[in-house]
Protein backbone atom coordinates (compact mmCIF):
# COMPACT_ATOMS: atom_id res chain seq x y z
CA UNK A 1 0.00 0.00 0.00
CA UNK A 2 1.47 3.24 -0.73
CA UNK A 3 0.66 6.54 0.18
CA UNK A 4 1.70 10.02 0.29
CA UNK A 5 2.73 10.39 4.29
CA UNK A 6 0.94 13.77 6.18
CA UNK A 7 2.20 17.57 5.33
CA UNK A 8 5.60 17.95 6.79
CA UNK A 9 5.74 19.42 10.89
CA UNK A 10 6.49 23.31 11.35
CA UNK A 11 8.99 24.71 9.86
CA UNK A 12 12.49 25.05 11.04
CA UNK A 13 12.74 21.21 11.71
CA UNK A 14 15.32 19.28 10.81
CA UNK A 15 14.60 17.13 7.80
CA UNK A 16 15.81 14.13 9.82
CA UNK A 17 12.83 14.64 12.33
CA UNK A 18 10.38 15.27 9.27
CA UNK A 19 11.45 11.77 7.93
CA UNK A 20 11.60 10.33 11.38
CA UNK A 21 7.85 11.45 11.39
CA UNK A 22 7.10 10.66 7.99
CA UNK A 23 8.19 6.79 8.85
CA UNK A 24 6.16 6.29 11.94
CA UNK A 25 3.27 7.52 9.96
CA UNK A 26 3.61 4.63 7.23
CA UNK A 27 4.72 2.05 9.51
CA UNK A 28 1.56 2.92 11.21
CA UNK A 29 -0.63 2.75 7.82
CA UNK A 30 0.84 -0.03 7.00
CA UNK A 31 0.34 -2.17 10.19
CA UNK A 32 -3.55 -0.80 9.76
CA UNK A 33 -3.47 -2.55 6.11
CA UNK A 34 -2.14 -5.59 6.71
CA UNK A 35 -4.32 -6.08 9.83
CA UNK A 36 -7.49 -5.29 7.84
CA UNK A 37 -6.18 -7.57 4.79
CA UNK A 38 -6.00 -10.28 7.65
CA UNK A 39 -8.92 -9.96 9.23
CA UNK A 40 -11.23 -9.30 6.20
CA UNK A 41 -9.73 -12.77 4.88
CA UNK A 42 -10.70 -14.47 7.86
CA UNK A 43 -13.95 -12.95 7.98
CA UNK A 44 -14.68 -14.13 4.22
CA UNK A 45 -13.96 -17.30 5.27
CA UNK A 46 -16.28 -17.59 8.26
CA UNK A 47 -19.14 -15.62 5.77
CA UNK A 48 -18.54 -18.75 3.53
CA UNK A 49 -19.05 -21.50 6.37
CA UNK A 50 -22.32 -20.01 6.45
CA UNK A 51 -23.25 -19.72 3.11
CA UNK A 52 -22.32 -23.11 1.69
CA UNK A 53 -22.55 -25.29 4.71
CA UNK A 54 -26.14 -23.57 5.90
CA UNK A 55 -27.80 -21.31 2.82
CA UNK A 56 -26.87 -23.44 0.17
CA UNK A 57 -27.54 -27.20 1.94
CA UNK A 58 -30.48 -25.94 3.73
CA UNK A 59 -31.75 -24.59 0.46
CA UNK A 60 -31.26 -27.87 -1.76
CA UNK A 61 -32.27 -30.95 1.01
CA UNK A 62 -35.18 -28.51 2.32
CA UNK A 63 -34.82 -28.85 5.62
CA UNK A 64 -35.96 -25.22 6.92
CA UNK A 65 -39.18 -23.88 4.80
CA UNK A 66 -38.30 -20.70 2.81
CA UNK A 67 -39.43 -17.96 4.85
CA UNK A 68 -37.69 -19.23 7.76
CA UNK A 69 -34.84 -19.94 6.38
CA UNK A 70 -34.60 -16.17 4.97
CA UNK A 71 -35.64 -15.04 8.56
CA UNK A 72 -32.63 -16.69 9.73
CA UNK A 73 -29.83 -15.69 7.15
CA UNK A 74 -31.19 -12.83 5.89
CA UNK A 75 -28.70 -10.71 3.43
CA UNK A 76 -25.64 -13.11 4.57
CA UNK A 77 -25.30 -14.43 1.03
CA UNK A 78 -25.17 -11.10 -0.68
CA UNK A 79 -22.39 -9.09 2.16
CA UNK A 80 -20.53 -12.65 1.20
CA UNK A 81 -20.46 -11.93 -2.46
CA UNK A 82 -19.82 -7.71 -1.71
CA UNK A 83 -16.99 -8.63 0.67
CA UNK A 84 -15.24 -11.04 -1.67
CA UNK A 85 -15.10 -8.27 -4.26
CA UNK A 86 -14.21 -6.03 -1.44
CA UNK A 87 -11.51 -8.69 -0.74
CA UNK A 88 -10.13 -8.75 -3.92
CA UNK A 89 -9.66 -4.50 -3.69
CA UNK A 90 -7.57 -4.64 0.01
CA UNK A 91 -5.11 -7.88 -1.20
CA UNK A 92 -4.04 -5.85 -4.31
CA UNK A 93 -3.37 -2.74 -2.08
CA UNK A 94 -6.38 -0.60 -3.49
CA UNK A 95 -8.02 0.48 -0.07
CA UNK A 96 -9.92 3.47 -0.90
CA UNK A 97 -11.18 2.28 -4.55
CA UNK A 98 -11.99 -1.16 -2.49
CA UNK A 99 -14.04 0.99 -0.09
CA UNK A 100 -15.63 3.27 -2.29
CA UNK A 101 -17.21 0.17 -4.25
CA UNK A 102 -18.01 -1.67 -1.27
CA UNK A 103 -20.26 1.51 0.59
CA UNK A 104 -23.23 1.51 -2.29
CA UNK A 105 -23.74 -2.23 -1.01
CA UNK A 106 -24.14 -1.05 2.57
CA UNK A 107 -28.07 -1.38 2.34
CA UNK A 108 -27.21 -5.09 2.77
CA UNK A 109 -26.24 -4.55 5.83
CA UNK A 110 -28.90 -2.75 6.63
CA UNK A 111 -30.98 -5.13 6.14
CA UNK A 112 -29.09 -7.58 8.18
CA UNK A 113 -28.73 -5.01 11.19
CA UNK A 114 -32.69 -4.87 11.04
CA UNK A 115 -33.41 -8.20 10.86
CA UNK A 116 -31.05 -9.40 13.43
CA UNK A 117 -32.94 -9.73 16.40
CA UNK A 118 -35.63 -11.50 14.75
CA UNK A 119 -33.41 -14.34 13.04
CA UNK A 120 -31.90 -15.41 16.78
CA UNK A 121 -35.29 -15.90 17.74
CA UNK A 122 -36.31 -17.90 14.79
CA UNK A 123 -33.30 -19.82 15.33
CA UNK A 124 -33.74 -20.34 18.83
CA UNK A 125 -37.46 -21.62 17.77
CA UNK A 126 -36.21 -23.84 15.58
CA UNK A 127 -33.30 -25.47 17.01
CA UNK A 128 -35.63 -26.15 20.38
CA UNK A 129 -38.60 -27.35 17.99
CA UNK A 130 -37.36 -28.25 14.77
CA UNK A 131 -35.76 -32.39 15.11
CA UNK A 132 -34.06 -32.38 11.69
CA UNK A 133 -32.70 -28.86 11.95
CA UNK A 134 -31.14 -29.71 15.32
CA UNK A 135 -29.49 -32.75 14.06
CA UNK A 136 -28.28 -31.09 10.56
CA UNK A 137 -27.00 -27.63 12.88
CA UNK A 138 -24.81 -30.00 14.99
CA UNK A 139 -23.44 -32.24 12.39
CA UNK A 140 -22.43 -29.32 10.43
CA UNK A 141 -20.46 -27.30 13.07
CA UNK A 142 -18.99 -30.51 14.01
CA UNK A 143 -16.85 -30.07 10.55
CA UNK A 144 -13.07 -29.33 10.93
CA UNK A 145 -13.37 -26.19 9.26
CA UNK A 146 -15.80 -24.72 11.65
CA UNK A 147 -13.03 -25.05 14.19
CA UNK A 148 -15.93 -25.31 17.09
CA UNK A 149 -17.68 -22.66 16.27
CA UNK A 150 -21.52 -22.28 16.34
CA UNK A 151 -23.83 -20.79 14.05
CA UNK A 152 -24.69 -18.78 17.13
CA UNK A 153 -21.12 -17.58 17.24
CA UNK A 154 -20.95 -16.82 13.12
CA UNK A 155 -24.38 -14.74 12.79
CA UNK A 156 -23.51 -11.24 14.74
CA UNK A 157 -20.35 -11.00 12.50
CA UNK A 158 -21.56 -9.08 10.04
CA UNK A 159 -22.48 -6.61 12.56
CA UNK A 160 -19.07 -6.75 14.93
CA UNK A 161 -17.15 -6.30 11.04
CA UNK A 162 -19.11 -2.65 10.75
CA UNK A 163 -17.43 -1.62 14.04
CA UNK A 164 -14.04 -2.61 13.04
CA UNK A 165 -14.31 -1.05 9.97
CA UNK A 166 -15.33 2.10 11.60
CA UNK A 167 -11.70 2.23 13.47
CA UNK A 168 -9.47 0.23 10.65
CA UNK A 169 -10.92 3.55 8.38
CA UNK A 170 -9.84 6.46 10.88
CA UNK A 171 -6.76 5.27 11.39
CA UNK A 172 -6.15 4.88 8.11
CA UNK A 173 -7.47 8.48 7.25
CA UNK A 174 -5.46 10.07 10.41
CA UNK A 175 -2.32 8.63 8.89
CA UNK A 176 -2.71 9.66 5.22
CA UNK A 177 -2.29 13.42 3.84
CA UNK A 178 -5.32 15.06 3.04
CA UNK A 179 -4.12 15.98 -0.75
CA UNK A 180 -3.51 11.88 -1.54
CA UNK A 181 -6.66 11.00 -3.99
CA UNK A 182 -7.28 8.16 -0.81
CA UNK A 183 -7.84 10.29 1.70
CA UNK A 184 -11.58 11.63 0.85
CA UNK A 185 -12.20 8.18 0.00
CA UNK A 186 -11.38 6.74 3.03
CA UNK A 187 -13.66 9.83 4.74
CA UNK A 188 -16.46 9.65 2.87
CA UNK A 189 -15.95 5.67 3.83
CA UNK A 190 -15.88 6.34 7.27
CA UNK A 191 -19.38 8.71 7.32
CA UNK A 192 -20.99 5.66 5.13
CA UNK A 193 -19.99 2.73 7.65
CA UNK A 194 -20.98 5.28 10.62
CA UNK A 195 -24.62 5.18 9.66
CA UNK A 196 -24.34 1.46 9.62
CA UNK A 197 -22.87 1.36 13.19
CA UNK A 198 -25.61 3.94 14.82
CA UNK A 199 -28.45 1.69 13.20
CA UNK A 200 -26.86 -1.30 14.84
CA UNK A 201 -26.32 0.28 18.48
CA UNK A 202 -29.92 1.94 17.97
CA UNK A 203 -31.24 -1.76 17.45
CA UNK A 204 -29.60 -2.85 20.10
CA UNK A 205 -31.27 -0.57 22.27
CA UNK A 206 -34.31 -0.24 20.84
CA UNK A 207 -34.49 -4.40 21.89
CA UNK A 208 -32.39 -4.04 25.17
CA UNK A 209 -35.68 -1.05 26.25
CA UNK A 210 -38.25 -3.64 24.25
CA UNK A 211 -37.06 -6.26 26.85
CA UNK A 212 -37.31 -4.35 29.76
CA UNK A 213 -40.72 -3.23 29.13
CA UNK A 214 -41.99 -7.07 28.93
CA UNK A 215 -40.63 -7.52 32.35
CA UNK A 216 -42.08 -4.84 33.57
CA UNK A 217 -45.41 -6.02 32.32
CA UNK A 218 -44.68 -9.11 33.66
CA UNK A 219 -44.18 -7.90 37.18
CA UNK A 220 -47.85 -6.25 37.05
CA UNK A 221 -50.80 -7.90 38.20
CA UNK A 222 -53.24 -8.75 35.88
CA UNK A 223 -53.76 -6.62 32.65
CA UNK A 224 -55.36 -3.36 32.95
CA UNK A 225 -51.98 -1.55 33.02
CA UNK A 226 -50.34 -1.27 29.38
CA UNK A 227 -46.58 -0.79 29.70
CA UNK A 228 -45.89 -1.78 26.39
CA UNK A 229 -46.26 1.74 24.06
CA UNK A 230 -44.84 2.63 20.77
CA UNK A 231 -42.06 5.36 21.51
CA UNK A 232 -41.96 4.80 25.03
CA UNK A 233 -38.74 4.16 26.50
CA UNK A 234 -37.78 2.64 29.99
CA UNK A 235 -35.58 4.63 32.47
CA UNK A 236 -35.91 3.47 35.91
CA UNK A 237 -37.65 2.32 38.96
CA UNK A 238 -36.93 1.70 42.83
CA UNK A 239 -39.22 2.32 46.16
CA UNK A 240 -40.29 6.01 47.44
CA UNK A 241 -42.33 6.73 50.09
CA UNK A 242 -45.54 8.57 48.75
CA UNK A 243 -46.41 11.27 51.30
CA UNK A 244 -50.31 11.35 51.48
CA UNK A 245 -51.45 14.99 51.68
CA UNK A 246 -53.39 14.97 55.10
CA UNK A 247 -50.42 14.02 57.14
CA UNK A 248 -50.84 10.00 57.12
CA UNK A 249 -48.08 7.86 57.52
CA UNK A 250 -45.79 7.73 54.54
CA UNK A 251 -45.76 3.86 52.89
CA UNK A 252 -42.92 2.68 50.36
CA UNK A 253 -44.64 2.32 47.24
CA UNK A 254 -42.73 1.13 43.73
CA UNK A 255 -42.41 3.32 40.86
CA UNK A 256 -41.36 2.61 37.31
CA UNK A 257 -40.25 6.02 35.37
CA UNK A 258 -40.79 5.90 31.62
CA UNK A 259 -40.40 8.42 29.21
CA UNK A 260 -43.84 9.60 29.45
CA UNK A 261 -45.49 7.63 32.32
CA UNK A 262 -44.56 7.71 36.06
CA UNK A 263 -46.01 4.51 37.55
CA UNK A 264 -46.79 4.14 41.00
CA UNK A 265 -47.52 0.28 42.29
CA UNK A 266 -47.75 -1.33 45.35
CA UNK A 267 -46.50 -5.14 45.84
CA UNK A 268 -49.25 -7.79 45.97
CA UNK A 269 -49.80 -9.77 49.12
CA UNK A 270 -46.44 -12.58 49.43
CA UNK A 271 -49.46 -15.15 50.72
CA UNK A 272 -51.11 -15.14 47.13
CA UNK A 273 -50.94 -18.21 45.16
CA UNK A 274 -49.94 -16.83 41.62
CA UNK A 275 -49.31 -12.62 42.48
CA UNK A 276 -47.07 -13.36 45.32
CA UNK A 277 -44.21 -11.67 43.72
CA UNK A 278 -45.79 -9.11 41.56
CA UNK A 279 -46.85 -5.68 41.79
CA UNK A 280 -50.67 -4.20 41.84
CA UNK A 281 -50.48 -0.95 39.41
CA UNK A 282 -52.40 2.15 41.71
CA UNK A 283 -51.50 5.47 39.60
CA UNK A 284 -50.47 6.24 36.18
CA UNK A 285 -48.87 9.97 36.44
CA UNK A 286 -48.42 11.20 32.77
CA UNK A 287 -45.60 13.11 32.69
CA UNK A 288 -46.38 15.31 29.81
CA UNK A 289 -47.92 18.27 31.80
CA UNK A 290 -45.87 17.50 34.97
CA UNK A 291 -43.31 19.86 36.82
CA UNK A 292 -41.08 18.57 39.57
CA UNK A 293 -39.67 20.72 41.87
CA UNK A 294 -36.91 19.46 44.97
CA UNK A 295 -39.05 20.44 48.55
CA UNK A 296 -35.59 19.38 50.46
CA UNK A 297 -32.36 17.93 50.42
CA UNK A 298 -30.22 20.37 48.99
CA UNK A 299 -27.91 19.98 51.77
CA UNK A 300 -26.01 17.10 53.03
CA UNK A 301 -29.18 16.11 55.21
CA UNK A 302 -30.20 12.74 55.60
CA UNK A 303 -32.60 12.03 52.32
CA UNK A 304 -34.82 14.38 50.63
CA UNK A 305 -38.45 15.33 49.14
CA UNK A 306 -39.37 16.14 45.59
CA UNK A 307 -42.96 17.47 44.66
CA UNK A 308 -44.56 16.97 41.33
CA UNK A 309 -47.03 18.42 40.15
CA UNK A 310 -49.79 17.66 37.71
CA UNK A 311 -52.60 18.73 35.95
CA UNK A 312 -55.06 17.72 38.66
CA UNK A 313 -52.99 16.08 41.62
CA UNK A 314 -49.88 16.60 43.15
CA UNK A 315 -46.93 13.60 44.76
CA UNK A 316 -44.82 14.69 47.01
CA UNK A 317 -42.60 11.31 47.06
CA UNK A 318 -39.72 10.88 49.93
CA UNK A 319 -36.48 8.85 50.25
CA UNK A 320 -33.73 8.78 53.57
CA UNK A 321 -30.65 8.37 50.88
CA UNK A 322 -30.36 11.71 49.15
CA UNK A 323 -28.18 10.08 46.79
CA UNK A 324 -31.38 7.88 45.72
CA UNK A 325 -33.66 11.06 45.99
CA UNK A 326 -31.21 13.08 43.69
CA UNK A 327 -31.29 10.46 41.31
CA UNK A 328 -34.69 10.14 41.04
CA UNK A 329 -34.93 14.13 40.79
CA UNK A 330 -32.41 14.38 37.59
CA UNK A 331 -34.20 11.44 35.77
CA UNK A 332 -37.35 12.95 36.23
CA UNK A 333 -35.85 16.37 35.45
CA UNK A 334 -34.71 15.18 32.30
CA UNK A 335 -37.36 12.60 31.38
CA UNK A 336 -39.80 15.91 31.43
CA UNK A 337 -37.54 18.22 29.67
CA UNK A 338 -36.67 15.53 26.68
CA UNK A 339 -40.70 14.75 26.38
CA UNK A 340 -41.49 18.87 26.30
CA UNK A 341 -38.72 19.70 23.69
CA UNK A 342 -40.50 16.70 21.37
CA UNK A 343 -43.76 18.06 22.06
CA UNK A 344 -42.65 21.17 20.92
CA UNK A 345 -41.01 20.13 17.84
CA UNK A 346 -44.38 18.23 16.80
CA UNK A 347 -46.14 21.40 17.41
CA UNK A 348 -43.28 23.73 15.03
CA UNK A 349 -43.67 21.14 12.56
CA UNK A 350 -48.15 21.19 12.42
Amino acid sequence: MSLDPRPVGPAGGSSDSVQQQRDRWERKRARTARELVLTEQKYCQQLELVTTYFVEILKAKGTLRQDIRESIFSSIKSIHSVNQALLAYLEDGKFGLGFERFCPHLNYYYTYADNFQKASKVLQIQVKKNKAFRRFKKLQESRPEFRNSKLEDLLPLPLQRIQQYKHFLRDLAENTSPEHPEFPQFSRAVKAISGVSQRIQDNARSHENHLQMQRVQKLLKGRKTKVLAPGRWYIREGWLKAVPPKGAEAKPKMFFLFSDILLMAKPCSPLHPTNGDKYACQRVYPLKECTVDKVFGHTRSQGGLISLTFTEDKLLLMSSDQEDINDWYRSLSSAIGQLRSRNTAVHRRD
